[in-house]
Protein backbone atom coordinates (compact mmCIF):
# COMPACT_ATOMS: atom_id res chain seq x y z
CA UNK A 1 0.00 0.00 0.00
CA UNK A 2 2.89 2.39 0.71
CA UNK A 3 4.23 1.87 -2.82
CA UNK A 4 0.82 2.43 -4.42
CA UNK A 5 0.35 5.62 -2.39
CA UNK A 6 3.70 6.95 -3.63
CA UNK A 7 2.79 6.16 -7.23
CA UNK A 8 -0.43 8.17 -6.83
CA UNK A 9 1.15 11.21 -5.12
CA UNK A 10 4.01 13.18 -6.67
CA UNK A 11 6.40 14.48 -3.96
CA UNK A 12 6.94 18.20 -3.53
CA UNK A 13 9.71 17.83 -0.92
CA UNK A 14 12.17 15.11 0.06
CA UNK A 15 11.71 15.17 3.86
CA UNK A 16 8.26 14.46 5.33
CA UNK A 17 6.36 15.06 2.10
CA UNK A 18 2.81 15.24 3.44
CA UNK A 19 -0.43 14.18 1.77
CA UNK A 20 -3.58 15.09 3.74
CA UNK A 21 -6.97 13.39 3.61
CA UNK A 22 -9.46 15.16 5.91
CA UNK A 23 -12.86 14.21 7.30
CA UNK A 24 -15.09 15.55 10.05
CA UNK A 25 -13.90 12.93 12.53
CA UNK A 26 -10.14 12.91 11.97
CA UNK A 27 -7.34 14.12 9.73
CA UNK A 28 -5.40 11.42 7.92
CA UNK A 29 -1.90 12.30 6.73
CA UNK A 30 0.66 10.17 4.91
CA UNK A 31 4.31 11.26 5.19
CA UNK A 32 7.02 10.15 2.76
CA UNK A 33 10.72 10.86 3.33
CA UNK A 34 13.24 10.34 0.52
CA UNK A 35 16.55 11.29 2.16
CA UNK A 36 18.23 10.77 5.52
CA UNK A 37 17.52 13.43 8.14
CA UNK A 38 17.74 14.01 11.88
CA UNK A 39 15.60 15.69 14.52
CA UNK A 40 12.64 16.56 12.31
CA UNK A 41 9.98 17.92 14.66
CA UNK A 42 6.36 16.73 14.62
CA UNK A 43 3.83 18.56 16.82
CA UNK A 44 0.48 17.16 17.95
CA UNK A 45 -2.35 19.66 18.34
CA UNK A 46 -4.77 16.83 19.11
CA UNK A 47 -3.97 13.22 19.87
CA UNK A 48 -1.76 11.92 17.04
CA UNK A 49 -1.85 8.20 16.22
CA UNK A 50 1.11 7.16 14.05
CA UNK A 51 1.51 3.89 12.16
CA UNK A 52 4.58 2.88 10.14
CA UNK A 53 4.02 1.65 6.59
CA UNK A 54 7.60 1.17 5.33
CA UNK A 55 11.16 1.95 6.39
CA UNK A 56 12.56 2.81 9.82
CA UNK A 57 12.51 5.89 12.05
CA UNK A 58 13.98 6.82 15.41
CA UNK A 59 11.45 8.65 17.59
CA UNK A 60 12.65 11.03 20.31
CA UNK A 61 9.98 12.05 22.84
CA UNK A 62 9.93 15.38 24.66
CA UNK A 63 10.62 13.52 27.93
CA UNK A 64 13.91 12.05 26.71
CA UNK A 65 12.33 8.85 25.39
CA UNK A 66 13.96 7.38 22.25
CA UNK A 67 13.02 4.27 20.31
CA UNK A 68 13.06 2.68 16.88
CA UNK A 69 9.76 2.93 15.01
CA UNK A 70 9.11 0.12 12.52
CA UNK A 71 6.27 -1.29 10.39
CA UNK A 72 3.63 -3.11 12.45
CA UNK A 73 4.14 -0.68 15.34
CA UNK A 74 2.04 2.19 16.69
CA UNK A 75 3.22 5.40 18.31
CA UNK A 76 0.81 7.79 20.03
CA UNK A 77 1.73 11.43 20.68
CA UNK A 78 -0.40 13.14 23.33
CA UNK A 79 -2.19 16.46 22.57
CA UNK A 80 0.13 19.45 22.94
CA UNK A 81 3.27 17.27 22.86
CA UNK A 82 5.84 16.75 20.13
CA UNK A 83 8.41 14.23 18.93
CA UNK A 84 11.62 14.62 16.95
CA UNK A 85 12.32 12.08 14.24
CA UNK A 86 15.49 10.66 12.68
CA UNK A 87 15.39 8.98 9.25
CA UNK A 88 18.69 7.04 9.18
CA UNK A 89 17.96 4.93 6.09
CA UNK A 90 15.60 7.01 3.93
CA UNK A 91 16.59 7.44 0.28
CA UNK A 92 15.02 7.91 -3.13
CA UNK A 93 15.17 4.13 -3.66
CA UNK A 94 14.02 3.17 -0.14
CA UNK A 95 11.76 5.94 1.19
CA UNK A 96 10.20 5.89 4.64
CA UNK A 97 6.40 6.10 4.78
CA UNK A 98 4.26 6.71 7.85
CA UNK A 99 0.57 7.49 8.30
CA UNK A 100 -0.87 9.63 11.09
CA UNK A 101 -4.40 10.22 12.33
CA UNK A 102 -5.06 13.43 14.25
CA UNK A 103 -8.03 12.58 16.48
CA UNK A 104 -10.04 15.29 18.29
CA UNK A 105 -10.46 14.92 22.05
CA UNK A 106 -14.24 14.95 21.57
CA UNK A 107 -13.91 11.68 19.65
CA UNK A 108 -11.92 10.20 22.54
CA UNK A 109 -14.60 11.27 25.02
CA UNK A 110 -17.40 9.74 22.95
CA UNK A 111 -15.61 6.40 22.65
CA UNK A 112 -14.89 6.46 26.41
CA UNK A 113 -18.59 7.03 27.10
CA UNK A 114 -19.47 4.07 24.90
CA UNK A 115 -16.93 1.84 26.65
CA UNK A 116 -18.24 2.87 30.06
CA UNK A 117 -21.71 1.85 28.89
CA UNK A 118 -20.91 -1.52 27.30
CA UNK A 119 -17.64 -2.54 29.06
CA UNK A 120 -17.89 -1.38 32.66
CA UNK A 121 -14.67 -2.00 34.59
CA UNK A 122 -14.39 -3.07 38.27
CA UNK A 123 -15.04 -0.03 40.47
CA UNK A 124 -11.54 -0.31 41.99
CA UNK A 125 -10.07 0.55 38.58
CA UNK A 126 -12.40 3.46 37.85
CA UNK A 127 -14.13 4.37 34.60
CA UNK A 128 -12.55 4.48 31.15
CA UNK A 129 -10.70 7.77 30.82
CA UNK A 130 -9.76 9.74 27.71
CA UNK A 131 -6.48 10.97 29.18
CA UNK A 132 -3.91 10.25 26.48
CA UNK A 133 -0.18 9.77 26.84
CA UNK A 134 2.80 8.68 24.81
CA UNK A 135 2.39 5.06 23.79
CA UNK A 136 4.65 2.83 21.68
CA UNK A 137 3.81 -0.79 20.98
CA UNK A 138 3.87 -3.57 18.44
CA UNK A 139 0.27 -3.82 17.32
CA UNK A 140 -1.68 -6.84 16.17
CA UNK A 141 -2.19 -7.94 12.60
CA UNK A 142 -5.84 -6.87 12.92
CA UNK A 143 -4.76 -3.31 13.77
CA UNK A 144 -2.28 -3.32 10.87
CA UNK A 145 -5.05 -4.38 8.48
CA UNK A 146 -7.30 -1.64 9.86
CA UNK A 147 -4.65 1.04 9.27
CA UNK A 148 -3.96 -0.24 5.75
CA UNK A 149 -7.68 -0.30 4.98
CA UNK A 150 -8.06 3.33 6.06
CA UNK A 151 -5.14 4.45 3.89
CA UNK A 152 -6.16 2.29 0.92
CA UNK A 153 -9.69 3.70 0.82
CA UNK A 154 -8.28 7.22 0.35
CA UNK A 155 -5.43 6.32 -1.98
CA UNK A 156 -7.90 4.46 -4.20
CA UNK A 157 -10.43 7.33 -3.86
CA UNK A 158 -13.27 5.01 -2.88
CA UNK A 159 -16.77 6.51 -2.72
CA UNK A 160 -17.12 5.53 0.93
CA UNK A 161 -13.62 6.56 2.07
CA UNK A 162 -15.01 9.04 4.64
CA UNK A 163 -17.15 6.30 6.17
CA UNK A 164 -14.17 3.95 6.24
CA UNK A 165 -12.13 6.62 8.01
CA UNK A 166 -14.89 7.45 10.52
CA UNK A 167 -15.61 3.83 11.43
CA UNK A 168 -11.91 3.02 11.43
CA UNK A 169 -11.04 5.88 13.79
CA UNK A 170 -13.66 4.78 16.33
CA UNK A 171 -12.34 1.22 16.25
CA UNK A 172 -8.74 2.41 16.48
CA UNK A 173 -9.51 4.67 19.46
CA UNK A 174 -11.27 1.81 21.24
CA UNK A 175 -8.23 -0.41 20.66
CA UNK A 176 -5.90 2.32 21.92
CA UNK A 177 -7.98 3.00 25.05
CA UNK A 178 -8.11 -0.70 25.84
CA UNK A 179 -4.31 -0.84 25.51
CA UNK A 180 -3.93 2.15 27.83
CA UNK A 181 -6.44 0.60 30.22
CA UNK A 182 -4.46 -2.62 30.20
CA UNK A 183 -1.22 -0.72 30.90
CA UNK A 184 -2.97 0.98 33.83
CA UNK A 185 -4.19 -2.39 35.10
CA UNK A 186 -0.65 -3.80 34.90
CA UNK A 187 0.67 -0.85 36.91
CA UNK A 188 -2.00 -1.58 39.52
CA UNK A 189 -0.87 -5.22 39.57
CA UNK A 190 2.74 -4.17 40.12
CA UNK A 191 1.85 -1.71 42.89
CA UNK A 192 -0.83 -3.74 44.68
CA UNK A 193 -1.80 -7.11 43.18
CA UNK A 194 -4.51 -7.60 45.83
CA UNK A 195 -6.32 -4.38 44.92
CA UNK A 196 -9.21 -6.32 43.37
CA UNK A 197 -10.19 -9.80 42.26
CA UNK A 198 -9.19 -8.93 38.71
CA UNK A 199 -5.73 -7.70 39.69
CA UNK A 200 -5.24 -10.91 41.70
CA UNK A 201 -6.06 -12.99 38.63
CA UNK A 202 -3.89 -10.90 36.31
CA UNK A 203 -0.97 -11.05 38.77
CA UNK A 204 -1.21 -14.83 38.81
CA UNK A 205 -1.07 -14.98 35.00
CA UNK A 206 1.89 -12.58 34.91
CA UNK A 207 3.80 -14.72 37.41
CA UNK A 208 3.12 -17.93 35.46
CA UNK A 209 3.29 -16.98 31.78
CA UNK A 210 4.86 -20.29 30.80
CA UNK A 211 2.18 -22.37 32.54
CA UNK A 212 -1.28 -23.28 31.15
CA UNK A 213 -4.08 -21.06 32.43
CA UNK A 214 -6.09 -22.69 35.22
CA UNK A 215 -9.48 -20.97 35.17
CA UNK A 216 -10.71 -22.61 38.38
CA UNK A 217 -7.60 -21.43 40.24
CA UNK A 218 -7.98 -17.88 38.85
CA UNK A 219 -11.66 -17.77 39.84
CA UNK A 220 -10.76 -18.94 43.34
CA UNK A 221 -8.05 -16.31 43.97
CA UNK A 222 -10.27 -13.64 42.39
CA UNK A 223 -13.17 -14.68 44.66
CA UNK A 224 -15.64 -14.81 41.80
CA UNK A 225 -17.43 -17.34 39.63
CA UNK A 226 -15.97 -18.52 36.34
CA UNK A 227 -18.60 -16.55 34.40
CA UNK A 228 -17.89 -13.34 36.33
CA UNK A 229 -14.14 -13.83 35.83
CA UNK A 230 -14.62 -14.13 32.06
CA UNK A 231 -16.90 -11.07 32.06
CA UNK A 232 -14.42 -8.89 33.93
CA UNK A 233 -11.59 -9.94 31.61
CA UNK A 234 -13.82 -9.19 28.61
CA UNK A 235 -14.87 -5.77 29.93
CA UNK A 236 -11.42 -4.61 31.07
CA UNK A 237 -9.11 -6.36 28.61
CA UNK A 238 -11.35 -7.27 25.69
CA UNK A 239 -10.37 -10.94 25.80
CA UNK A 240 -10.49 -14.16 27.83
CA UNK A 241 -7.83 -15.06 30.44
CA UNK A 242 -6.19 -17.52 28.02
CA UNK A 243 -6.15 -14.95 25.20
CA UNK A 244 -4.64 -12.39 27.58
CA UNK A 245 -1.89 -14.81 28.54
CA UNK A 246 -1.21 -15.49 24.87
CA UNK A 247 -0.86 -11.77 24.15
CA UNK A 248 1.50 -11.30 27.09
CA UNK A 249 3.62 -14.29 26.09
CA UNK A 250 4.04 -12.89 22.59
CA UNK A 251 4.82 -9.39 23.86
CA UNK A 252 7.49 -10.85 26.10
CA UNK A 253 8.76 -12.85 23.13
CA UNK A 254 9.25 -9.60 21.18
CA UNK A 255 11.36 -8.19 24.03
CA UNK A 256 13.48 -11.32 24.35
CA UNK A 257 14.11 -11.62 20.60
CA UNK A 258 15.00 -7.92 20.38
CA UNK A 259 17.47 -8.40 23.24
CA UNK A 260 19.28 -11.04 21.15
CA UNK A 261 17.87 -14.21 22.68
CA UNK A 262 17.43 -17.09 20.25
CA UNK A 263 13.99 -17.90 18.89
CA UNK A 264 14.16 -21.49 20.13
CA UNK A 265 15.05 -20.60 23.71
CA UNK A 266 12.40 -17.86 23.71
CA UNK A 267 9.83 -20.39 22.53
CA UNK A 268 10.44 -22.85 25.35
CA UNK A 269 11.03 -20.22 28.04
CA UNK A 270 7.53 -18.87 27.45
CA UNK A 271 5.81 -22.24 27.46
CA UNK A 272 5.13 -22.86 23.77
CA UNK A 273 5.10 -26.55 22.85
CA UNK A 274 7.52 -26.27 19.92
CA UNK A 275 9.05 -23.65 17.56
CA UNK A 276 6.44 -24.32 14.84
CA UNK A 277 3.58 -23.65 17.26
CA UNK A 278 5.36 -20.53 18.49
CA UNK A 279 5.90 -19.27 14.94
CA UNK A 280 2.23 -19.77 14.02
CA UNK A 281 1.00 -17.89 17.09
CA UNK A 282 3.52 -15.10 16.56
CA UNK A 283 2.46 -14.72 12.92
CA UNK A 284 -1.23 -14.63 13.90
CA UNK A 285 -0.52 -11.80 16.34
CA UNK A 286 1.97 -9.68 14.40
CA UNK A 287 1.65 -10.68 10.76
CA UNK A 288 5.24 -11.93 10.55
CA UNK A 289 7.28 -14.88 11.82
CA UNK A 290 9.71 -14.57 14.75
CA UNK A 291 12.58 -14.93 12.27
CA UNK A 292 11.23 -12.05 10.15
CA UNK A 293 10.78 -9.96 13.31
CA UNK A 294 14.37 -10.67 14.41
CA UNK A 295 15.72 -9.64 10.99
CA UNK A 296 14.13 -6.17 10.99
Amino acid sequence: MAERHRREVAPTQLIENRTVYASQLAELSVYDTYEAAERVRLDAGELLYCGMMSGRKIMHGSDGFSTEFLPHESFVVAPGKHVEIDFPEASLDTPTTCMTLEIPRETLRKVCDQLNTVSERPKELGEWQDGSRQLHLAHTDATQQLLERIVASHVQKEDDCDLVLNFGVNELVARMLRQQGRDFLLRCVQQNPTQSGLTNAVASIEENLAQPVNIDHLAKIACMSRSKLFQQFKNSLGCSPAQYQQQRRLEQACKLIRSGQSITSTCYELGFSNPSHFSRRFHQQYGMTPREFAAR
